[in-house]
């Protein structure tokens, strides 16, 4: 039976289930839609069977992608034996993507990357014949999506079938206003900071709500986010749980000052933070995370990004206080300070036609439900001994690169080898340390705890 659309709003996982099967979404290589690629409000695009790498970034106006690319495309991209596309930093592409789209009139699609994509400064947009916008896809549409890829601080590798970015179907007008979110949040919580939700005081809106930065304690040297490394290795995209943080990553730690903590954030670097408030979407609706208004401040927060129905939301705990949100940051130009508690992004809701079947959370493994760090699925995560370890709460061990045992074995040896007036001097004892022969000899690395 065809799907009959008569109210407005953000059509759910079941909806875009039976959109499929009317054929509003099919796919160029004839293959099927994998039922796991359909989200609570969305669903995700995967990435086709070609790569172009190319001069630089293009809409195509009034004529199809395909005779623009013509003219901005450098090369079609070899893949490597296993497959991959190497995508290298600051590079535009150019991939068409799997599926494609027969939309009726009066439903129109919006399109963001996916979270994992972002928090790699990942920037990815679609692009659709005779379009002067990105990631707008307008009523009516019916035509081939493309997408735009451009890796800002890694060079990565993605395959055919990967899914970067995501598609949410609308019908209507689906926005709710600022008095809207207050009247919601005063019924369902939205935001909660130290386990308890806001209070109408507390929360503040334009355009959207607002959400703040979390930098730790007053006095500084929290851990509150990480800042990219440059020149790494290259990243394989279908690889989860895989890479070792520090080889990528830097801490960022605050500072602290007598207006709280603060970090101060260096041009063109990018940075992963978190909110200070936890964020709930109950099922009726949906979210995006909207980039930072440029009239603020020489930063710019968060690609913008779709939460869905459930996301921090738990129906069998009300009071459960949501989940941090993610925040993607770079700063332009000049440095620029950032302090705790400071508005540095801004969620805008919209209604959904009907609650989602299938909600954000554990049901559909989530990756960042109730998350604790900033980063992609795509590296280790902590336990919570190793972070108490290296945040000083416990005493330090190392077990791998340079145990402390053989960096032991080697001062002493170092010792052995000074004259004595010289060891007496560094370790200011009145007496030489004994001499290597007094010490019965043992393996390296096999010193005993005193």
């Amino acid at each position: 039976m065809a799907l009959l659309l008569t109210e407005a709003g953000v059509l759910p996982s079941q909806m875009i289930a039976n959109a499929i099967k009317d054929g509003w979404v099919t796919t160029s290589d004839g293959s099927d839609i994998p039922d796991e690629n359909i989200q609570p409000a969305s669903l995700d695009l995967r990435l086709g069977a070609v790569a172009y790498r190319l001069r630089c970034s293009f809409l195509p106006d009034n004529e199809s992608v395909e005779e623009a690319l013509r003219r901005y495309k450098m090369e079609q991209i070899k893949p490597r034996p296993d497959g991959s596309w190497t995508l290298e930093q600051n590079r535009p592409y150019l991939i068409p993507l799997v599926e494609q789209l027969s939309l009726p009139k009066g439903v129109r699609a919006k399109a963001n990357p996916k979270s994992s994509t972002g928090r790699l400064d990942i920037f990815t947009r679609v692009i659709t014949d005779n379009s002067f916008m990105f990631d707008e896809v307008p009523t009516g549409y019916r035509g081939r999506l493309y997408l735009e890829i451009v890796s800002r601080t890694f060079t990565v590798r993605v395959q055919r079938g990967l899914a970067l970015n995501q598609l949410r179907f609308m019908v209507g007008r689906t926005t709710l206003s600022d008095d809207d979110i207050q009247k919601l949040h005063g019924l369902s919580p939205l935001l909660y900071r130290g386990g308890k939700p806001l209070n109408s005081r507390e929360v503040a809106v334009g355009n959207g709500l607002f959400m703040s930065l979390d930098l730790g304690r007053s006095s500084g040297g929290d851990l509150v986010g990480y800042s990219a490394k440059a020149d790494c290795h290259d990243i394989d995209l279908g690889k989860i749980n895989h890479y070792k943080v520090p080889y990528f990553w830097d801490e960022v730690r605050s500072e602290g000052s007598g207006h709280g903590a603060r970090i101060i954030l260096r041009p063109e670097k990018f940075y992963l933070l978190l909110s200070q408030e936890g964020i709930k979407i109950p099922p009726e609706y949906a979210a995006e995370m909207t980039a930072y208004d440029p009239t603020s401040g020489e930063l710019r927060t968060h690609y913008a990004g779709f939460f869905d129905p459930g996301f921090g939301f738990d129906d069998r705990d009300f009071d459960h206080a949501g989940s941090r949100a993610a925040l993607e940051v770079r700063a332009h130009d000049v440095q620029f300070a950032v302090e705790h508690g400071q508005n540095i992004c801004k969620l805008s809701f919209d209604k959904m036609i009907e609650p989602p079947e299938r909600l954000y959370g554990n049901d559909l493994r989530s990756n960042y439900q109730g998350q604790q760090i900033a980063l992609s699925k795509h590296f280790k995560r902590e336990r919570q001994g190793q972070r108490e370890e290296r945040e000083g709460r416990k005493r330090f061990t190392q077990s791998s690169l340079f145990p402390l045992e053989e960096a032991a074995d080697a001062v002493l040896e170092l010792l052995f080898s000074m004259p004595q007036s010289m060891c007496i001097r560094l370790l200011g004892i009145s007496q030489p340390p004994p001499s290597p022969h007094r010490i019965k000899h043992r393996p390296r690395g096999s010193m005993q705890k005193a």
